[in-house]
């Protein structure tokens, strides 16, 4: 038992420095300016493929690219990962040893699918790694940097381009539409099969200039296409559209993307010409409707009477609800403006423990 313990706490130790070290990586690649050279030669190595991965896919800018390399170094920082990985440290210590998870990851914003491959690693299994056709440049490139930092990972995953075989569990994300192609090819293994979902913001009208530039983050970066990104507006009643003129107006430059341009176009053609009522900020289109999902430069709003009716209406919505951005303290289970594309190592996609569903496959091996 004590082999064990020991193998097990060296094990958490490397994962928690490795990790942690390409979390210092990501941050020199995120920041243009950074005094830090400690790692230059793998940040340089990994900024060679940010202009690759956005000429194979306009709608991943470089900005965004960035921002999603910062997002990881806040969340790979040694002491969250201390914290993230102690809380499966009873599962991990009697787990007799690895499987192979496959993993289909998508690709609607950059490196999506890298939160199921770090779950993958630092619970002790192999990944078989299925990329998205949309975000096959920058996964691999994070893999070479991360074996440069230690060549233990070398092994501990691998690529197909076809269908997936040899492994012991998977983990797939996609549409409504392909998790009925999942659940009938892997529905016999252990899984966690995703499907679409979105996220809301609810506004009481009182919000400040600071907090509704945070709340277009959390509406616009990737174009507004991750499942974090703010799809549906709850607003009250007679609420000032021309509030969400100024604190938007960074995001002006959408105009002059071309993929983006087309899109606002062909939605305001069908607005105009079937006389739907609308608010037009210069770039993006509000719509009253039920929906969350909405496309691609329009956002969904909504009004409401009460945030007591809310809290109702959210908990019939969780299914289908990534998370909720609010100020508003009587909304439950609100995350603050400005954070819904920042998640945390332990705020797992539709609410479903990784970490978890890993580890404790492993114990029950």
């Amino acid at each position: 038992m004590h082999t064990e313990i020991y193998k097990f706490m060296a094990f958490s130790q490397t994962v928690i420095h490795d990790f942690s070290l390409l979390g210092k990586v990501f941050h020199e690649v995120s920041v243009d300016d950074s005094k830090d050279i400690s790692y230059t030669g793998l940040s340089e190595f990994l900024r060679e493929y940010i202009e690759k991965a956005y000429l194979y896919n306009s709608w991943f800018l470089t900005d965004f690219i960035k921002s999603a390399f910062s997002a990881w170094s806040k969340a790979l920082q040694k002491e969250k990962i201390k914290h993230w990985i102690r809380g499966y440290e009873t599962n991990m210590l009697i787990a007799p040893g690895s499987q192979t998870i496959g993993v289909i990851m998508a690709g609607n914003i950059p490196m999506v699918g890298l939160h199921d491959l770090l779950c993958i690693l630092a619970s002790g299994n192999k990944a078989l790694i299925k990329l998205s056709s949309s975000d096959d440049i920058l996964i691999p490139a994070v893999l070479e940097v991360l074996c440069k930092i230690n060549p233990f990972y070398s092994d501990r995953f691998s690529f197909t381009e076809g269908p997936l075989k040899k492994f012991d569990a998977i983990i797939a994300t996609g549409s409504n539409n392909s998790s009925r192609y999942f659940d009938y090819y892997f529905g016999k293994y252990p899984h966690i099969i995703r499907k679409n979902r979105n996220s809301a913001a609810v506004l009481t009208g009182d919000e400040k200039e600071e907090e509704l530039v945070k709340l277009a983050d959390d509406m616009l970066m990737f174009f507004g296409l991750g499942c974090r990104s703010v799809s549906k507006l709850y607003l009250p009643y007679n609420y000032d559209f021309e509030r969400l003129t100024k604190p938007f107006s960074y995001y002006s430059y959408f105009f002059d993307h071309h993929k983006y341009r087309n899109n606002y176009d062909y939605q305001k053609s069908i607005l105009l010409i079937n006389n739907i009522p609308h608010f037009d900020n210069g770039f993006i289109l509000f719509k009253e409707d039920m929906s969350l999902i909405s496309p691609i430069s329009v956002i969904h709003y909504e009004y409401y009477k009460a945030p007591a009716d809310l809290n109702i209406q959210m908990e019939e919505l969780k299914e289908n609800l990534q998370c909720l951005v609010a100020a508003d303290n009587r909304i439950n289970s609100v995350i603050p403006f400005g954070t819904s594309q920042f998640p945390e190592l332990w705020d797992y996609a539709d609410g479903i423990d990784t970490m978890e569903f890993l580890t404790k496959m492993r114990k029950n091996q």
